[in-house]
């Protein structure tokens, strides 16, 4: 096999040379798969037969090639050579080479193969650059690959980072690369720019097919700059590490644009993607996303929600559960209790702090305090929106202490606005905070951008580390479908109160002085039938008596004789 191999390359080799963007098609007797300079091709490998990748007739305009190869979640592995050594081969879902090419060099080869037990659907391009265009990882001194084009991610559940190798400038084949450290000034590494950008994927689009067709969008630079959004331009002095929002079940594309400003020339990095969660994972992959417990407490939440929209004016004291959402920031940043438990104690904390406020206003009738509570609760949904915009993206909000108190001062404004017209204030509160209980009860079963309003501002609170992310996010049909079931959730409760409650006093009036009033009046007249009811205890005591005298057996009275007729 070995010799036929050889026989296979001299041969090729030997061919006359074609257009570099011809198409190629397999010598599957050889165990070769032929590439040509970019063109697309799809493949899968199986694991107990690596294959040998060609590319040949190279254009002698090109200095060096970048060969990417892309899977959706099973890892591939390319190579220099047979054998796998970390300084020449690399293994992941979005792994790419660098070819330096020798002078007259018009062909090279390289090895795939997966370690996966199931045959891995693959997609593959080879890239060609000329001796003006920058080299993607050529200043690598963090990774294994001398030169490294790839882009590593990482995520959790609050955020994703990608990290990319810094660039060098182009170089003639044959001669010696640019050094990247010894010189800052224009002629050197240090002139270059990073732009990254950010490909989303179409919404609860989670087929092998449809990624391997949006990757292509996101290999060479013109598609890249076409189809992505341009989330950050960095310098050679910045660090070449990005954070964003993760966006668990959503399918994003990140890439790095790599660009000379004095050649007006620039290079792709190799695209990475993510959806933010595991499609091997037993509980919670990406195919199920939302655990049982989110969707039993977001449904019973937007069933309340629902209550609160139409009829929050005339019950508005259920709206005091949303202290909750207080209570469960503390108990996650100060406990390491389980999900599911900290979801209990957050209903169960929400609902004693309603109780407690309930109590407060039915006792004292303190309804100004009761209204600042209302309305900080629309602050809140008003701020979080504001900073859902891309104004949410600006350097200046990366400082904690600033987005913070500009988060507050919006917070405590719609109070103060309000506060001279309370009844408009509450139902405003009732129909935009229970329509957007809703929304989140629809993220728990798919995904949707409109949940990130809130879990943005819950991440914030939650990791500290979440204030350089960008919170970008996908607005597609979905959302808008989504947006106007809210808009006209809000719109019909806000409505119908409004209608209902015309005519009406503001506010229902203060329970313990209707209590108190209607005592005094079964006191004093007598004509009154409930003149004559005993008080509470005694009807308490004697109902107890009654239960006790069931229980009680019955006890002789001494000699009984029977009469004497």
């Amino acid at each position: 096999m070995g010799l036929l191999r050889l026989m296979a390359l001299a041969a090729l080799a030997s061919q006359p040379g074609v257009a570099g963007g011809a198409e190629t098609v397999g010598n599957s007797s050889v165990g070769l798969i032929e590439f040509s300079v970019g063109k697309f091709r799809y493949f899968k490998l199986n694991r107990p037969f690596p294959e040998e990748a060609i590319l040949r007739n190279i254009s002698s305009n090109a200095t060096f090639l970048i060969f990417q190869i892309h899977s959706q979640y099973q890892n591939t592995t390319i190579s220099f050579s047979k054998t796998l050594l970390p300084s020449t081969s690399g293994t992941g879902t979005d792994k790419g080479l660098v070819f330096i090419l020798r002078p007259e060099q018009s062909m090279c080869s390289w090895y795939l193969e997966t370690l996966d037990a199931e045959p891995v659907q693959n997609m593959a391009i080879p890239l060609s650059y000329s001796e003006r265009d920058p080299i993607p990882g050529g200043c690598n001194l963090e990774f294994d690959l001398d030169v490294d084009p790839n882009i590593y991610l990482e995520y959790d559940f609050f955020e994703t980072t990608i990290k990319f190798a810094p660039a060098n400038l182009g170089y003639a084949r044959g001669t010696d690369s640019p050094p990247c450290d010894t010189k800052m000034g224009k002629d050197s590494r240090w002139r270059l720019q990073y732009d990254v950008y950010q490909y989303f994927l179409p919404e609860n689009d989670l087929t092998e097919e449809g990624l391997l067709k949006h990757l292509q969008r996101m290999a060479e630079v013109p598609q890249v700059m076409a189809s992505a959004i341009k989330v950050v331009t960095l310098t050679a002095n910045d660090k070449t590490s990005v954070s964003f929002s993760s966006l668990r079940g959503q399918g994003v594309i990140y890439n790095v644009i790599v660009w000379d400003p004095i050649l007006n020339t620039s290079a792709a990095y190799v695209p990475a993607h993510t959806y933010a969660c595991s499609f091997d994972a037993m509980e919670g992959n990406c195919s199920s996303l939302g655990r049982v417990s989110t969707k039993v407490f977001f449904t019973l939440f937007a069933l309340l929600g629902l209550f609160i929209c139409f009829f929050g004016h005339r019950f508005w004291k259920t709206g005091f559960i949303f202290m909750g959402f207080f209570f469960y920031i503390l108990i996650t940043r100060l406990t390491p209790i389980k999900y599911d438990v900290r979801l209990v104690l957050t209903a169960i904390a929400g609902s004693l702090g309603g109780i407690f406020l309930v109590a407060a206003w039915w006792r004292f009738g303190i309804l100004t305090l009761c209204m600042l509570c209302v309305g900080l609760v629309l602050g809140f949904l008003v701020s979080s929106v504001t900073f859902f915009t891309p104004l949410g993206n600006l350097t200046v909000f990366s400082n904690d202490a600033v987005f913070w108190v500009t988060f507050s001062c919006i917070v405590v404004l719609i109070p103060v606005i309000f506060m001279g017209c309370q009844r408009i204030l509450n139902i405003l509160t009732c129909g935009f905070i229970g329509s957007y209980s809703v929304v989140l009860a629809v993220d728990s079963y798919m995904y949707t951008s409109l949940s990130y309003i809130a879990l943005n501002v819950l991440k914030r609170a939650l990791n500290p580390h979440f204030r350089r992310a960008f919170t970008n996010v996908p607005f597609q049909t979905n959302d808008f479908i989504i947006l106007a079931v809210w808009g006209m959730l809000a719109v019909s409760g806000i409505t119908l109160q409004i209608r209902r409650e015309r005519g009406r006093p503001c506010f229902p009036p203060h329970p313990y002085k209707l209590w108190k009033r209607e005592r005094e009046r079964r006191v004093t007249n007598i004509l009154d039938p409930s003149y004559h009811i005993p008080p509470l205890r005694e009807r308490l005591y004697g109902r107890l008596t009654q239960i006790r005298e069931l229980f009680q057996k019955e006890q002789p009275a001494g000699e009984r004789t029977p009469l004497l007729l």
